[in-house]
């Protein structure tokens, strides 16, 4: 237990660098609302620290007093006050956040350290560090949704080297044989899962094929010079509305003529880079589109994903990662946010599940046709307001972790959830065939 404490540390103080790193910059540019869909950066960096606060040295107690007072503390209440609205409060200055955070995270450090062998300390339980790890780590990714959306010179620069890909994947796609799976998992085998991905239980999946790569943004390109995004007969009811109210017309940041902007810098599309920055709508508009060649194109669902991802039919059991065992590696899987973009498809041919699927980690969160709902036996674990009040038709679910996602906090069972009009995030496709 004292190793995995001091894991945990190392994860906290990786995520805070990163934080640091991403709220380095100038006082107006983080009081700055770049969206109304985003918070201030600002706002994302207290409340981290309030969230740290109040797990790791409260307990989740909110009827304890923390560090900052409630007034203020009130103001980082994501559900009380919406996302539009924040830079309207009177949020705590760059230098007082950066200070609070300093604050708490050295109390908690100091707890950690008093940690004693078989006891938490001050009942501090590893499960609530690596629940903050993973908040701090999702919040950093948020905030680089924000430095995407933001104008102005760039912030960033390009971003670290990508392996070289395999181009002439693109397109092609691997059998998963159908038969029962075990889908999500148990505290005993992930134990630092969420609520919404327990408990795991057995589920027969018919036979189907499944894209090895993500699509390419040579491919969807193709979509918008077929005039896709102008004919409703690609797109659902609801998508078509959506694309007409919102005026779409390619994947968000992408411009005629075939370039893009990527963080403040303009640059030409790479072809073989795994598309992102879609809608759950654009998603199912281009399968639809593909599926006048490619008979049965449409998006998988999450339990397919999950078993291609997941499962070993081998071995009759589930994967830690799609790879085996071994925890994610530059040389697995994109991830960590470093890069600043996808890799190339087929870049990490070593990353491959059981059934040769490339990519399900890292680059890009893929689009599934499932709504968000509870896997049967659903317990809330966290608080109630977790996970349920978002199951339902309005949250479509995505898989995998994108770029941007920190790679201790990702895993197979991970479902991420956002409404299928979003495309701020760094989201993708990857198709999916009967059999």
């Amino acid at each position: 237990m004292p190793d995995l404490m001091d894991q945990l540390a190392g994860e906290l103080t990786a995520a805070r660098d990163r934080t640091l790193l991403l709220t380095g910059h100038d006082e107006p540019e983080l009081l700055r609302q770049h969206s109304p869909l985003m918070s201030p950066l600002v706002w994302d960096l207290a409340h981290i620290g309030q969230q740290e606060d109040l797990w790791l040295l409260r307990g989740g107690d909110a009827r304890c007093t923390g560090l900052l007072p409630p007034d203020v503390e009130s103001l980082y209440n994501a559900f009380v006050h919406p996302r539009a609205v924040r830079d309207k409060l009177p949020l705590l200055p760059p230098v007082e956040a950066r200070a609070f955070c300093a604050e708490v995270r050295g109390r908690v450090l100091d707890r950690m350290e008093r940690f004693e062998a078989g006891q938490s300390p001050d009942g501090m339980a590893p499960f609530d560090v690596a629940m903050v790890v993973s908040h701090e780590q999702q919040h950093d990714e948020t905030m680089l949704q924000t430095l995407q959306l933001r104008t102005g010179p760039a912030l960033l620069g390009p971003g670290t080297p990508l392996p070289p890909g395999r181009p002439e994947l693109a397109g092609t796609t691997v059998l998963v044989p159908g038969g029962p799976f075990t889908l999500g998992v148990d505290g005993t085998d992930e134990p630092f899962s969420l609520d919404n991905e327990r408990p795991a239980h057995t589920v027969d999946v018919p036979s189907f094929r499944i894209g090895r790569v993500p699509v390419t943004n040579a491919e969807v390109a193709a979509f918008v010079d077929d005039e896709g995004y102008d004919q409703p007969r690609w797109w659902s009811a609801r998508g078509w509305q959506h694309r007409c109210d919102a005026e779409l017309s390619r994947p968000q940041f992408w411009h005629p003529g075939g370039t893009r902007t990527r963080f403040g810098i303009v640059e030409e599309l790479p072809a073989d880079e795994p598309v992102q920055h879609v809608t759950a709508f654009e998603a199912e508009a281009f399968a639809a589109w593909t599926a006048q060649h490619r008979p049965g194109a449409r998006l998988p669902t999450e339990v397919e994903w999950e078993k291609a991802a997941a499962w070993d039919p081998a071995a009759g059991r589930r994967r830690r990662f799609p790879w085996g065992a071994t925890d994610p590696t530059p040389e697995l899987a994109n991830l960590g946010g470093h890069a600043l973009r996808p890799a190339p498809v087929g870049a990490y041919p070593a990353g491959a599940s059981a059934y040769g699927v490339e990519q399900l980690m890292g680059d890009v969160w893929e689009w599934t046709s499932s709504p968000f709902r509870p896997w049967p036996g659903f317990t809330p674990m966290l608080y109630a307001d977790y996970s349920a009040p978002f199951f339902g038709d309005d949250y479509r679910v995505l898989r995998g972790g994108s770029w941007a996602v920190g790679a201790s906090i990702v895993r197979p069972s991970f479902r991420n959830w956002d409404h299928p009009i979003r495309r701020q995030v760094f989201s993708g496709i990857r198709l999916a065939f009967d059999a």
